[in-house]
């Protein structure tokens, strides 16, 4: 009776062994499949994530500087809407007449004196004074690229889609992927321990 009950405990205990060893191999089927499948991107969303954590320290490089004007009294200030004319101008003026002037957003900077034209078809900046209305810096925002690279939206300006269908793909598949390769990879690292584990407890049992 005692060694039917040693044999079903046996038994009991190489199933689930195998059953370890069965996880452990799709889970290393899947996390290599995984990783040839989206590596190029995993590259992409890590290089573009670095410099969008540097834009702000890259001298300029990537982000335009804010330049102060000459008051923070809102009361002295022009405009908004006169504002933005002058920013078109000095847009189309300075940089290409063929530029849209869609305005994307305009940035009041109290503290600096400045309002600051971001357009929507293209990646320029324009800083205005706030109080005089004259330009600060026209500046190109090469980390609004990045950004857009970074988060799959590139394909939906270049396309010009609505809603950002691409941009929404695009981070859902990524995201199951990277969600898939941690839980993988963390499967990979747990399931040999556990084998060891049981293989020591296994044999302190053995007379």
């Amino acid at each position: 009776m005692k060694r039917a009950k040693t044999n079903n405990l046996d038994t009991s205990e190489n199933n689930n062994r195998q059953s370890q060893v069965k996880t452990i191999r799709t889970s290393r089927k899947i996390h290599r499949t995984t990783s040839i499948l989206v590596f190029f991107f995993l590259f992409v969303i890590a290089i573009t994530g670095i410099l969008l954590g540097w834009k702000k320290n890259s001298d300029g490089q990537l982000l335009p500087k804010s330049v102060s004007g000459t008051s923070t009294e809102l009361s002295t200030w022009l405009p908004v809407d006169l504002l933005h004319q002058k920013a078109c101008k000095i847009l189309q003026d300075s940089v290409s007449p063929d530029l849209s002037t869609a305005v994307d957003r305009i940035d009041i900077r109290k503290d600096h004196g400045m309002v600051k034209f971001v357009f929507k078809e293209h990646f320029w900046e324009v800083q205005l004074d706030g109080s005089t209305g004259e330009v600060l810096q026209i500046g190109k925002r090469r980390s609004d690229i990045i950004e857009k690279i970074h988060d799959g939206s590139i394909f939906d300006h270049w396309f010009k889609t609505k809603g950002s269908p691409f941009k929404l793909i695009y981070t859902t598949i990524m995201s199951i992927a990277l969600l898939t390769f941690t839980t993988t990879g963390m499967l990979l690292w747990l399931g040999p321990k556990r084998l060891r584990r049981g293989g020591n407890n296994r044999q302190k049992k053995q007379p």
